[in-house]
Parts: C-alpha cells; sequence; structure tokens
C-alpha cells in the first residue's frame, strides 16, 4: 500500500538543505548570530519577566497597607460625606460589598492639589451600577460577571488580577473584611506597570538589534581574518588541482604558506605540503621512467631497422636464385620475408610512437583532408575488395593545418582496423563535415560486430587486440589505434569509439 509519508519526510530535508548556509564561513557567523539572537532573547524574557513580577509585587505591597480604607470612606461618601483620598496612588479603586452585592464603588481620578483635598468623584454604585453625585466620566460599571468576581474575593487572602473593561483596564485587587460586615475591595491599576513592562521591552528590542548587527558585522569580519589561512590552503589545492599531471613533466613546486604545527590549519597545510612532495617525487620518478622506456624504445627501433632491412634483403635475395631451391626451402624464405615486412612495420611503428611521445614538432601546412578522405578509400577498396566502401563529404574542401602524411597515416590505419576486424560484406563509411566551435570531424562508421566492451576503454593502447590469442593471421600488431591517437593529440584534437553490435564508430575531431 502507497502512502505519502515519504514524500511529507523529503521535503522539510530539502527546505532545511536550502536554509542551512553551506560555506564553513557562512556557518560560524550563523551559528554566532544565532547563539547572540538566542541570548539576547533570554536576556530579554528574564528581564521583563523580572521586572513584571517586581512592579506587581510592589502593588501588592500598596493594596496590603491601605487596608481598604478608601473603600470603607466611600460609605460615607454616599451619605453626603466625602472619601479618604488621602496617600492614594491616582486610580485607585475602592468598592464596598455587602451581601454579595455593590453598594458603592470610586477611583481616586488624581485631580486632587494635596493630600487633604479630595481628589475624585467617586461614583456611588447601588447594585452593579448607579449613579451618584461624581462626573460622568468616574462612574463605575460592573457587569454580573465583574461583580461575581469580586464577590468571589477571598476575605484577607491574596491579591489578584482582575480586568475591568476597555475603559479601566486590568486591576490587582483585594479583599478585606469590614466593620459592619461588609467586604472592602481596594484595588490598584496595572496598567503603569504594563506600559513600564513595554517601554522596557521596546528598549530592549532597539539595543538587542544594534548589538546583534554591530556583533553579526564585527564577527563576519573577524571570521574572515580568522579563515584566510584556511583560504590560502583552498588556493594552493585548487591551483595543484588544475594542473595537468596525467604525463610529461611536472614541476609541482606549490606549497601552502601557513604550516604552523601550533594551529589547526597549520597541520593541515603542513600535512599537504608533505603529501605535495611527495606526489611530487612520485611524478619525478614516473617521468624519468617514461623517459627511459621512450629513449630506449627509440634506440631499439633504430636499431633495429638495419637487422631487419638486412634479413629482408637476404630472404629476397635467396628466393631469387635461379637455381633450384627445395619446396620447403622457399616456403621458409618467404615466411623469413613475410615476418621480415611485419617486424620493420612494428619497428618503424613504435619508432614514430617513441617520436611523438618525445614531443617531436609536426609538419605545419596546409592540408586538404578531402583528398587525403578520397585516397585512403581508393586504397582500402583495393586492399578490401569484398567490403563495401563508402564516403560522405561536403561539397567544398576541408582544410586543416598540420603534417598531411600523418594526418594520412590516421585515416589509412582506421579504414584498416575496419577492414581487418570486421567481415566481408560489411559496409564501411569514411564521413567528414565541419563542426562547431572551428573544429572539423572525421568519422570511420562501420556495421559489423562491434567491438567487446571490455576492450573498449583500451582500444587505443599499445598492443591492445581484438583476438585474445593475439594471432597473427589477421596481420595487426596493435599499435595503429595506439598511433592514431597520439598524432590526433600532436595535432591538437582528441578521438573516440563508440560501438555496439551493428555499429562501431571512430570519431577524430581536429581544430
Amino acid at each position: 500500500m502507497r502512502t505519502g509519508f515519504p514524500r511529507a519526510v523529503r521535503t522539510p530535508r530539502r527546505l532545511r538543505a536550502g536554509l542551512v548556509p553551506r560555506t564553513l564561513r557562512a556557518r560560524l557567523i550563523a551559528g554566532l548570530l544565532v547563539l547572540l539572537v538566542v541570548t539576547c532573547a533570554a536576556v530579554g524574557l528574564a528581564t521583563t519577566a523580572a521586572l513584571r513580577h517586581f512592579l506587581v509585587d510592589r502593588l501588592d505591597q500598596q493594596l496590603a497597607a491601605s487596608g481598604g480604607r478608601y473603600a470603607a470612606s466611600l460609605e460615607h461618601a454616599g451619605q453626603g460625606g466625602l472619601p479618604d483620598t488621602r496617600a492614594q496612588p491616582p486610580g485607585t479603586l475602592g468598592v464596598r460589598l455587602l451581601g454579595g452585592r455593590v453598594t458603592a464603588a470610586g477611583v481616586v481620578d488624581g485631580d486632587a492639589d494635596d493630600a487633604d483635598t479630595p481628589g475624585a468623584d467617586p461614583a456611588y454604585a447601588d447594585g452593579p451600577s448607579a449613579d451618584g453625585p461624581g462626573d460622568e466620566d468616574d462612574r463605575i460599571t460592573f457587569t454580573p460577571a465583574q461583580q461575581r468576581a469580586l464577590a468571589a474575593l477571598p476575605i484577607g487572602g491574596p491579591a489578584r488580577t482582575l480586568d475591568l473593561g476597555p475603559a479601566q483596564g486590568p486591576y490587582r485587587v483585594r479583599a478585606v473584611a469590614g466593620r459592619d460586615g461588609d467586604v472592602l475591595v481596594s484595588g490598584l491599576p496595572l496598567r503603569p506597570a504594563e506600559d513600564t513592562v513595554r517601554r522596557l521591552e521596546t528598549l530592549e528590542l532597539t539595543v538587542f538589534a544594534i548589538a546583534v548587527a554591530a556583533a553579526g558585522t564585527a564577527g563576519a569580519l573577524w571570521v574572515r581574518w580568522s579563515l584566510r589561512p584556511l583560504q590560502r590552503v583552498v588556493g594552493t589545492a585548487e591551483r595543484v588541482s588544475a594542473m595537468p599531471l596525467a604525463s610529461g613533466e611536472v614541476l609541482l613546486a606549490e606549497r601552502v604558506p601557513d604550516d604552523d604545527p601550533r594551529t589547526e590549519v597549520g597541520r593541515v597545510g603542513a600535512a599537504l605540503n608533505r603529501m605535495l612532495g611527495h606526489v611530487g617525487d612520485a611524478l619525478a620518478r614516473r617521468h624519468a621512467v617514461e623517459e627511459r622506456l621512450r629513449a630506449f624504445a627509440a634506440d631499439a627501433s633504430h636499431e633495429l631497422r638495419t637487422p631487419v632491412a638486412a634479413v629482408r634483403g637476404h630472404a629476397e635475395l635467396a628466393l631469387r636464385h635461379p637455381g633450384d631451391v627445395p619446396a620447403p626451402v622457399r616456403h621458409s624464405l618467404e615466411r623469413i620475408d613475410a615476418e621480415a615486412v611485419r617486424m620493420g612495420t612494428i619497428v618503424e611503428d613504435l619508432l614514430l610512437l617513441a617520436r611523438l611521445d618525445a614531443g617531436r614538432p609536426l609538419a605545419e601546412d596546409e592540408v586538404d583532408l578531402t583528398r587525403i578522405a578520397l585516397d585512403a578509400v581508393a586504397d582500402a577498396r583495393a586492399a578490401g575488395p569484398d567490403h563495401r566502401w563508402r564516403l560522405a563529404l561536403p561539397e567544398e574542401p576541408v582544410l586543416v593545418r598540420g603534417d598531411g602524411h600523418r594526418l594520412g597515416q590516421v585515416v589509412a590505419n582506421l579504414l584498416a582496423n575496419a577492414r581487418i576486424h570486421t567481415p566481408s560484406g560489411t559496409r564501411v563509411e569514411l564521413g567528414l563535415r565541419r563542426a562547431g566551435a572551428g573544429q572539423v570531424e572525421l568519422s570511420v562508421t562501420d556495421d559489423g560486430p562491434g567491438i567487446a566492451p571490455e576492450l573498449l576503454d583500451r582500444v587505443f593502447e599499445r598492443f591492445v587486440r581484438g583476438d585474445r590469442a593475439r594471432s597473427r593471421a589477421t596481420g595487426s600488431t596493435g599499435l595503429g589505434l595506439a598511433i592514431v591517437r597520439a598524432v590526433v593529440r600532436a595535432h591538437g584534437g582528441t578521438v573516440d569509439a563508440a560501438a555496439r553490435p551493428g555499429r562501431t564508430v571512430f570519431t577524430v575531431r581536429l581544430p
């Protein structure tokens, strides 16, 4: 049964991957900012909570000290007297309850000139709300729910918070027992305390925002300065990775300047320097071995040319002897001549490869690849009349700069490879066209059995042949395609092969 859980799990991971910084510098700066924001938030919450608790405790202490004096004086104010507002801060609430019913209520309005002058125009209540001799703006109307909350206050208990609506706001209220069996409720407004807390919150947000911005800027500069040695290590590694190390002489002189073993980056730099030293030594030894092998191949090929030519000459001279030569002897002489020809071809190929490996310069002439293709197909048709040869050439001649003799050898080797390794009746097509980016593309395509997958990656190596038994029946030396690659590379081009049953394509691209 299919469910949607895997998709639901993958989506958050992709989101997290997009939000998490990738570079070490960005991660360090982001971590610093996150820690600073969390610290500021914790400090802000703690100070705000502490201030709010402190202010509420002060209100509760003031309520306990007042003892319901202002609420008790409201009874006399209802009989024509004045309420006692001495030492009562503005906004002080006084409520008298009898039998759970509000009989009088008032609020100190703060208009008194001194402590002995009445500073409030209380509103008197008979029931939940009533009109009294005070100002209309000072009347207090209690909802049934508020009246029940006032009646439910524990006598002599701790202060509680009571919301008196938008006009009055929240109050801290406390109830005490009166002398006449009534209940006296005193209250102080929470709005000044809340305003103080909000001002603190605004100040903290401003200060913390400035602190986070300043710390982020300073932290970014500090992290950037601290990571400069690591950036130099990265730069050295990138420069080394861009160097061609596959062949030839390599001067691996790059080193990390920061190798102080007392630091982490210094230890990394020192380790990288040691590794580069080992790699440089290995490359130097490899180059020395390659040079010795090239010199040996060139010298051996050069020295073998003379004895091979002598063997071939003596064989041909013996075959031209006018007298009777026994058949077995003639056969042996013919085989000697054939093997001498074969050995001479191998020697010439090895000498050519040695010269190309040594970087010998080639001719720089204007070469007509169209003419080379025509001549090569004509020669291949004469050598393999059982094959079907085709040409696909553009209308205009295709000209390149290079060595005409060597490029002709490339085309001839590709056609010979197709002829030797495919059965009679195979269709072989030589194509030539102008490709993009200022390149010329030459391809040889056949519909033969193809190349074994395990040989396709090594088909351009030396002495690699399709017949595993290394039979000489086909006449292949295993050097033809190696010469193709060496000549093409010497001309600044590339060659590759693609094969499947029924189609094999060798593609040469030249500038």
